[in-house]
C-alpha cells in the first residue's frame, strides 16, 4: 500500500455583548450529540478533544493518526471523558468515508492542515482546525473557499479571541481609552542557546514517516517518543512537537505564535491587510543550519524582526529563541498598542495593563481567566463553535478572518526568505511587481499529493 492509501495526523457583559457572537459556555446538549473525529492525536489535539467531550455535545467516533503510539494516551483521555470507543484510522479519507463524522478536529502539524480540513467539509463535517490555517497563503485561500462553498462552520484555534481579558482589552482600546493608536509592537521572546545537531535515528515501527511528511519534503527522521513529552525538550526532533522550527513543516515562531498576536492586531483595529512588509532575521545563536543524512538542526530563524505598514499605523514583530525576557513586567509574549493616551499591553498569563501617558493617572490592569492545562481558553472557543453550528451564525474565529492573520505572518516569512520588502494587494492576494516573491505564495507538493485548487 502506498502513501495515497494512508493518513495521512472578566470580561464584562458589555464586552461580550459588543461582539458578533453569543457564548453558550455552560450550554449542554439536550439530546443530539455530534459524531466527532480527531485527526492528529498529539498533545494539542487532546487538549481540544478534552473540551469537546466536556461540552456534553460530542460522541467520539473516530481517531486518526499516522503514529499509532498516539492512540493509547488518547484512548485513555476518551475513557475518562465519555467512555466512547472510537474506531482507529491511519488515513483521514478512509476515516471520513467510514465514520461519517459531523465534527472533525484537525490537530495535525501545520503542513497537514489544508488537505484534511478541505476533505472534511466536502464530506459534510464542520471543522475545528488548529492555527495557522495553512503552511502557505494559497493553501489558506483554498481552505476558505472550501468552507464557503460547502457552507460548513470552520473555527480556528485562535482562542485568544475569546479569552475574557482579551475581549475586555479589545473593548478598552476600541472605546478610545488608549487614544489614537499610532504603532503596535508584538513580541514573543524565550530562552535558548546554540543548537546541537540531532542524529538521524531509525523510524519507529508504529510511525508511517513517509505519510507524516506527506505533501512536504521527506526528511530523515530525528524524533522521539510521543509518550515521553519531556524527551528532547529545548532541542526537539521533528516529531513529536518539534516541527515548528523545521520550515518544511511550519513557519517558525512567526508562523506559530505570530498568528495569535498579529490576529489580535487585526481583531482590535478591524484592519485586514498590511500594505508593505519587510522582515529580517537569522541564526546567530542557534548556529548554522545542518541537514545531512546523518544529522540535522532546525532551520527556522532564532530571531526575527518584521515591520507591517498599514495606512494609519505600523506593526513591529520581534521574536527571540535566546536571552529570554525578564523585562516587560515579566511577560514574554503579547503586544503593545501605543496610543496618544498611553500604552496598552495585551498580554497572556498576566492579563492586560494600561500605562497612562499622564503620570498622575493610575495604571489599570485586568487579570486573565485561563484554563488548565496550558493556560488557554479552548473551552470557550469550542462552546462558540458548537453554538455557530446549531444556529448557523459566524464563529468568533471564523476561518476567513484567521486566514488574514495567517497570511500576515506568512508574508513576513516570504520577505525574510526573499530578502526584500514586498508590497501586498490584499484584495487580489498578490505581491505587487515581484513574480519571484509571488511564487512563494504556494509550493509544490511532493509526488503523490495534489495541491488544493484555489
Amino acid at each position: 500500500m502506498n502513501r495515497r492509501d494512508f493518513l495521512h495526523a472578566s470580561a464584562t457583559a458589555g464586552a461580550f455583548a459588543a461582539l458578533p457572537f453569543s457564548i453558550r459556555a455552560a450550554e449542554k446538549s439536550t439530546g443530539k450529540k455530534f459524531r466527532t473525529a480527531l485527526i492528529g492525536c498529539g498533545w494539542w489535539g487532546n487538549n481540544i478533544l478534552r473540551e469537546a467531550m466536556a461540552s456534553g455535545s460530542c460522541q467520539v467516533v473516530a481517531l486518526c493518526d499516522v503514529d499509532s503510539r498516539q492512540f493509547e494516551p488518547t484512548s485513555k483521555n476518551i475513557a475518562a471523558g465519555t467512555g466512547d470507543t472510537p474506531k482507529l484510522f491511519k488515513d483521514y479519507r478512509e476515516m471520513l468515508a467510514a465514520a461519517k463524522p459531523e465534527i472533525v478536529i484537525v490537530g495535525t502539524p501545520d503542513h497537514w492542515h489544508a488537505l484534511p480540513m478541505i476533505a472534511a467539509v466536502r464530506a459534510g463535517a464542520h471543522v475545528y482546525v488548529e492555527k495557522p490555517i495553512g503552511h502557505t497563503v494559497m493553501e489558506g485561500r483554498a481552505m476558505v473557499n472550501a468552507a464557503r462553498a460547502t457552507g460548513r462552520v470552520v473555527q480556528v484555534g485562535t482562542h485568544r479571541r475569546i479569552s475574557p481579558h482579551n475581549i475586555s482589552g479589545r473593548e478598552f482600546i476600541r472605546s478610545g481609552k488608549a487614544g489614537e493608536i499610532g504603532m503596535i509592537r508584538c513580541f514573543v521572546n524565550y530562552g535558548g542557546g546554540p543548537e546541537t545537531p540531532l542524529p538521524t535515528v531509525e523510524v519507529p515501527k508504529e510511525l508511517d514517516w513517509d505519510t507524516w511528511c506527506g505533501p512536504a519534503p521527506l526528511r530523515p527522521f530525528n524524533g522521539g517518543d510521543p509518550r515521553n513529552p519531556t524527551q528532547g525538550a529545548g532541542n526537539r526532533g521533528i516529531h513529536p512537537r518539534g516541527f515548528r522550527n523545521y520550515l518544511d513543516y511550519a513557519n517558525g515562531t512567526l508562523g506559530d505564535w505570530g498568528i495569535h498576536w498579529l490576529d489580535q492586531v487585526l481583531w482590535v483595529t478591524d484592519e485586514k491587510y498590511p500594505k508593505r512588509i519587510f522582515s529580517t532575521g537569522g541564526r546567530p545563536i542557534a548556529g548554522p543550519v545542518i541537514a545531512t543524512a546523518k544529522a540535522q538542526t532546525t532551520d527556522a530563524p532564532d530571531h526575527q524582526l518584521a515591520t507591517f505598514s498599514f495606512e494609519k499605523f505600523d506593526v513591529q514583530w520581534e521574536h527571540r529563541r535566546f536571552a529570554a525576557n525578564n523585562t516587560d513586567k515579566g511577560e514574554n509574549v503579547g503586544c503593545y498598542f501605543y496610543g496618544t493616551k498611553g500604552t496598552f499591553h495585551m498580554g497572556w498569563q498576566k492579563g492586560w495593563t494600561f500605562y497612562p501617558t499622564d503620570p498622575k493617572q493610575a495604571v489599570i490592569a485586568e487579570e486573565p481567566k485561563l484554563n488548565a492545562p496550558d493556560s488557554q481558553n479552548i473551552k470557550e472557543l469550542f462552546a462558540d463553535f458548537l453554538h455557530a453550528i446549531r444556529t448557523g451564525t459566524k464563529p468568533v474565529a471564523d476561518i476567513g478572518e484567521i486566514h488574514l492573520a495567517t497570511t500576515m505572518a506568512l508574508l513576513g516569512m516570504i520577505s525574510l526568505k526573499h530578502g526584500k520588502s514586498i508590497e501586498w494587494d490584499g484584495e487580489k492576494e498578490r505581491i505587487i511587481g515581484d513574480e519571484a516573491a509571488n511564487k512563494l505564495l504556494r509550493r509544490d507538493y511532493r509526488k503523490g499529493w495534489e495541491y488544493p485548487k484555489v
